[in-house]
C-alpha cells in the first residue's frame, strides 16, 4: 500500500519539454513510474522522449486517463501551470519548482480551496512523491531504498533522501517531501492523517525544521488522531536567531519556530526526537525492529 501515488498512477509533466523536464522525465521512467505525456502549449502535438506532447491539462487527461502533474516550469509560468491543473480537476499536483513566489503559492493553493479541493498539491519547492517499488513523481532518487512499511514527510529534501538510504533495510510505503516554503500544499498533518489511514504503513517518520509552527500543530494532531509510533528529526538546532536557513519558512523570531521549541512539542506527545538524522534513523530501526 501507499499514499496518493500508486503503481497504477499515470503521470504527466507539466515542462517536460525543458531541461529540467527532460532529465527528470527520464529518471521517473526508468524508476518504473507510468509518465504517458507531457504538456507545451507551443509543442503541442509533437514526440519528446517518446511520449506525446499536449496542449492542456485537460487535453492530456482526457487523451491519456493521466491522475498525477509533476510541474517543471520556471517560477513565473507555476502559478498559471498549477492553476490550470486544478481546473482540470486532475487529482494531484505535484510543483518541483523553486523561487515561487509566495503570493503565488497563496493564489493558487486559494484557487484549489475554492474549486473544492479536487486537486491535491504538494510543493512548491520540493522533490516530491515516491511509493518504491511503485511509482515516483518529481526528483527524488528512485535507487536509494526499498519497498517498506514506513511512511515519510518532510520539509527537506536531502534529508528526505538521507532518511530513505538510512532505513532501505525497512524500506517505505511513501515518502513525501512537502517543500519548505511559507505556504505548502500538502502539510505534515495532511501526510500524518494518510499514513494513520493506510494499512501498509506501520511508522512515520516526520523530518521539520525551524520556523513556523507546523511541527507544533503536527504535535497537537499526533496526540489527538494518530496512533502508528512516529519519530522527528527538527533541522536547525545551531540556527543564529533572525537567521533565514536554506528553505524560505525557515525563519526563528524569539523562542518561536526554534528547533528546542519543537522538540519539546514532539517529546511532550510521545514523539522520540533525534538529535542527528542518523539518530533518528536509529530510532526508527528500533521500533521496527521491534514488530
Amino acid at each position: 500500500m501507499a499514499i496518493w501515488l500508486t503503481e497504477n498512477s499515470k503521470i504527466i509533466v507539466q515542462g517536460m519539454t525543458g531541461g529540467e523536464g527532460t532529465k527528470h522525465t527520464r529518471r521517473m521512467l526508468a524508476s518504473g513510474a507510468r509518465v504517458v505525456g507531457g504538456v507545451n502549449a507551443r509543442k503541442a502535438n509533437t514526440t519528446h522522449e517518446g511520449l506525446p506532447v499536449f496542449g492542456t491539462v485537460k487535453e492530456a487527461i482526457e487523451q491519456t486517463g493521466a491522475d498525477v502533474s509533476v510541474v517543471f516550469v520556471p517560477p513565473a509560468f507555476t502559478k498559471d501551470a498549477v492553476k490550470e491543473a486544478i481546473d482540470a480537476e486532475i487529482p494531484l499536483c505535484v510543483v518541483i519548482t523553486e523561487g515561487v513566489p509566495v503570493h503565488d503559492s497563496t493564489e493558487f493553493w486559494a484557487y484549489a480551496v475554492e474549486k473544492g479541493n479536487k486537486t491535491r498539491i504538494i510543493g512548491p519547492n520540493c522533490p516530491g512523491i515516491a511509493s518504491p517499488g511503485a511509482s515516483n513523481a518529481g526528483i527524488i532518487p528512485a535507487d536509494i531504498t526499498t519497498a517498506g512499511r514506513i511512511g515519510l514527510v518532510s520539509k527537506s529534501g536531502t534529508l528526505t533522501y538521507q532518511l530513505m538510504y538510512e532505513l532501505r533495510d525497512f524500506g517505505f510505503s511513501t515518502a513525501v517531501g512537502i517543500g519548505g516554503d511559507p505556504v505548502i500544499g500538502t502539510t505534515h498533518i495532511d501526510a500524518l492523517k494518510a499514513f494513520q489511514e493506510d494499512p501498509g504503513t506501520d511508522a512515520i517518520v516526520m523530518i521539520g525544521e525551524i520556523g513556523g509552527d507546523a511541527e507544533e500543530r503536527a504535535a497537537a494532531y499526533i496526540e489527538q488522531h494518530v496512533t502508528k509510533p512516529v519519530v522527528a528529526y527538527v533541522a536547525g538546532f545551531t540556527a543564529p536567531e533572525g537567521k533565514t536557513m536554506g528553505h524560505a519558512g525557515a525563519i526563528v523570531s524569539g523562542s518561536a519556530g526554534t528547533a528546542q521549541a519543537k522538540k519539546e512539542a514532539l517529546e511532550k506527545v510521545g514523539v522520540r526526537v533525534g538529535k542527528t538524522p542518523s539518530e533518528t534513523a536509529q530510532l526508527m530501526r528500533e521500533i521496527m525492529q521491534s514488530r
